[in-house]
């Protein structure tokens, strides 16, 4: 019989989040953009320190709206890495535009900027950086490329909510950012996300494309004396409850934060003679960030490795997985976007080795050195 089982998540809800939630449930109010999504804007703009955060009913949705507002044409094309979630390529082809895939590094499994730099061309109209695990990518050489090319950066911050890249916080610092607030991400309201930007232009242009396309925000505000459809939109709105349950969670981000951290270094400090003896590679955090710790990996020497690796924790209870299936060597991309021949070596070589393992606030020290004890075990 296994010492314990381990999910390889578990979404944590503290007592504050049951307690917004259970008082928006009795406000009267459930719908999106009342007061309590207001307050959560707010919280955002603050924490964050950015001039507008709207919140969104998912990252997915926070990213096509980013898309629809570049005003995408036939061949304009967006560069992004592989090796990312299938919302970041299908938010670009909701855009009307074209995504173009690029490498990640080998260090921090972020976009690969000389191979970047490759891919540019003069129908690049944006750069989606996808900061991995709560890593930032180079965000300064990606900006430099991007202002020579008159490019557009979008940050895919999913991953990133509290995490920082050079003291600044990641979705800010590009033209526009997006959070997730998925239950499987640091900080949750079930499903849900939030855009954001520092330009007052592109944010009032948001307001109105995720409003169904009516100025009903300056309605609301006491711009205009009735709202009406001014342009075109869909309904991209978060609950109120929610929101609610995202309140709590913010209000908790330093002990999730926190904890998170101590498993993460637990799990360093326990494999780290595996490293030593190249039997695994450890995450890479560089000096420049602040990571948020979202995702604990390991690199594997093989895909057959990791194979077994996931195989053999199962059998002792504890759950795992891989990551990302390259979206340039899926079925749709191969048919529709005749990626057939596109060579991303440390895209391809990281799909195969990589295994996440738990992590999440309600992990016990005891449940981190079993985790660290079987993967001793298997290992040959």
């Amino acid at each position: 019989m296994n010492k314990f089982t381990i999910p390889f998540n578990k979404p944590y809800v503290g007592r504050k989040s049951v307690e917004y939630v259970s008082g928006a449930l009795t406000s009267g109010k459930l719908s999106g953009d009342g007061p309590i999504c207001k307050s959560v804007e707010a919280q955002l703009q603050s924490m964050f320190q950015v001039r507008h955060a709207l919140l969104a009913s998912s990252c997915t949705h926070a990213l096509e709206m980013a898309m629809m507002l570049l005003d995408l044409k036939s061949g304009d094309e967006v560069i992004l890495p592989s090796y990312t979630f299938v919302s970041t390529a299908n938010a670009v082809l909701s855009g009307g535009g074209k995504p173009v895939f690029c490498d990640i590094n080998e260090r921090t499994l972020t976009m690969d900027i000389r191979d970047l730099e490759r891919k540019i061309s003069p129908r690049t109209k944006a750069i989606i950086p996808v900061h991995y695990a709560g890593v930032a990518a180079e965000m300064d050489e990606i900006n430099a490329l991007a202002k020579k090319g008159a490019i557009h950066v979008v940050e895919d911050a999913a991953q990133g909510v509290n995490a920082k890249y050079k003291g600044k916080f990641l979705g800010t610092l590009g033209n526009a950012g997006t959070y997730s607030f998925h239950d499987t991400k640091n900080y949750i309201s079930g499903e849900g996300g939030a855009f954001l930007t520092h330009d007052e232009s592109l944010a009032r242009k948001a307001e109105i494309l995720r409003e169904k396309g009516t100025n009903r925000s300056n309605f609301l505000r006491g711009e205009v004396d009735k709202y009406t459809w001014v342009s075109h939109g869909s309904s991209f709105i978060l609950s109120e409850i929610l929101a609610a349950l995202l309140k709590g969670q913010l209000e908790e981000l330093d002990f999730i934060q926190e904890r998170r951290k101590e498993i993460h270094l637990k799990y360093c400090s326990g494999l780290k003679d595996l490293e030593a003896k190249e039997k695994i590679r450890l995450p890479v955090i560089p000096e420049y960030c602040q990571s948020n710790f979202h995702i604990f990996y390991v690199l594997l020497r093989s895909e057959m490795e990791r194979v077994r690796m996931m195989k053999e924790l199962k059998n002792r209870g504890i759950g795992s997985a891989f990551h990302y299936v390259p979206l340039h060597s899926a079925p749709f991309a191969r048919q529709t976007l005749g990626t057939e021949k596109l060579q991303l070596p440390v895209t391809d070589r990281t799909y195969e080795n990589l295994l996440r393992l738990p992590i999440y606030p309600q992990l016990s020290d005891a449940e981190v050195d079993y985790v660290i004890e079987s993967i001793h075990d298997i290992l040959p």
